[in-house]
């Protein structure tokens, strides 16, 4: 177990204060435990209030960490490991951990959730809660049942009006060969067909729905999945899925009843893109104050041109023709993410590589067309920005700095 010296912690807290003159001019923050690599941030915001989770990795162990601001994202708190098993945490990309914020009634402290992959033995999701502002969390629960088998994860998270928790993920327990089975011969892959042995599981916080059920079959291995609730708690889930002929589009479902039933999904649009193996790279999802979905995701068009598409439903039930947000100009655009701020604008941010380097950038929707690209203008490299809207802005925040050296940076856009 690493324990955390008086030191330790203090550091700790000076890292997650504004430093330098640029970094106060762009209002950034970073956060890091001290001597780990730090990568896959997620971040969640209710008012004044933002809390960032992410995964500190040191020797080849992982744990996730959080840690909360009440200003709006200027100063946090000192980091506290959320996992009780040390080091038993699964991450990448498109495995980050999943935070959000509950303020109930009454309540002196908001409630933190947080969601993750674990690793200690058979593959988990699991869920734990904070009641004490982040300063404790109680112990985790996991969502897959007792002895579920395979691969799990690609999981999403999103809390309710009434403050219930609602999480899907992809289950690979049908992969699982029975003993004695005759290996799959080279050659024989078939995409579609490996799909359907996989499914998008859910469960709830809510007592009758804690158990967890496969809604469906077919989706791709290995991308993150998108899980919101609107304004009359109506639930919108959505990943890629694989249909025939091996193209991997974005499927779509609703429940209207909190989680009893989902309808049968939808595809959001017919991109063309057909692939024998999975794009490690999902959807991200947003509802505004009106009750509309917004989505975006990347994909490829033309068989070689990678972009990223977005596209609005209005009913839950139907989207728009997707539009192209505008990038820096990588042939690959990768791992969107969205948010409303504020004012009601869309804001989608991404990572792509350019000259060598892969950086994070945004695009803001107004009057229904996306602005140019803007880079986060950092030196170095910036990966998987995440985005919530807090009450002094929107709130950005990534993974800067080599791999080895990575730390988590927070900024207030303009």
């Amino acid at each position: 177990m690493r324990l955390l010296t008086f030191s330790t912690a203090l550091s700790l807290m000076l890292l997650s204060l504004p430093v330098g003159p640029a970094a106060q001019a762009r209002r950034d923050v970073t956060l890091a435990v001290d001597g780990a690599t730090n990568q896959t941030p997620w971040v969640a915001a209710s008012g004044s209030l933002v809390a960032v989770a992410w995964a500190a990795t040191t020797a080849g162990k992982a744990d996730i960490y959080t840690a909360l601001s009440r200003d709006g994202g200027l100063a946090f708190s000192p980091p506290v490991r959320v996992n009780s098993v040390v080091g038993e945490a699964r991450v990448n990309g498109e495995l980050p951990p999943r935070v959000a914020l509950v303020q109930r009634p009454g309540a002196a402290e908001p409630e933190l959730v947080v969601l993750w992959n674990a690793k200690s033995g058979k593959a988990e999701v699991k869920i734990a809660r904070s009641r004490d502002g982040g300063r404790t969390f109680g112990a985790p629960a996991p969502l897959q049942g007792a002895g579920a088998e395979g691969e799990r994860g690609w999981h999403s998270l999103t809390i309710d009006a009434r403050g219930t928790a609602h999480a899907i993920w992809i289950d690979h327990r049908g992969l699982v060969s029975p003993p004695g089975a005759a290996p799959e011969r080279k050659g024989e892959h078939d995409g579609v067909a490996m799909a359907q042995r996989s499914g998008v599981y859910y469960a709830s916080s809510a007592a009758e729905l804690s158990t967890e059920r496969e809604l469906f079959k077919g989706p791709c291995y290995c991308c993150k999945t998108a899980l919101a609730a609107s304004p009359d708690g109506t639930l919108y889930a959505a990943w890629r899925h694989v249909f025939a002929g091996n193209f991997r589009d974005m499927a779509f479902t609703a429940s209207r009843d909190g989680g009893k039933t989902f309808s049968p999904f939808i595809r959001v649009n017919q991109d063309g893109w057909s692939i024998n193996g999975c794009p490690d790279d999902g959807p991200a999802m947003a509802v505004d104050a009106t009750g509309a979905v917004h989505l975006v995701w990347p994909t490829v068009v033309g068989g070689t041109e990678g972009v990223l598409h977005y596209a609005v439903s209005r009913d839950g039930r139907s989207f728009s023709t997707p539009i192209r947000v505008p990038t820096l100009g990588s042939p690959k655009p990768s791992h969107p993410q969205i948010a409303i701020d504020g004012n009601g604008r869309v804001v989608v941010a991404w990572d792509e590589v350019r000259n060598g380097v892969r950086g994070a950038a945004f695009s803001r929707m107004a009057a229904g067309t996306f602005g140019p690209a803007q880079s986060f203008g950092t030196s170095g490299p910036s990966t998987y920005p995440v985005l919530a809207a807090a009450a002094r802005g929107l709130v950005a925040v990534w993974a800067s700095g080599p791999p080895a050296q990575a730390t988590i940076t927070v900024r207030l856009l303009d």
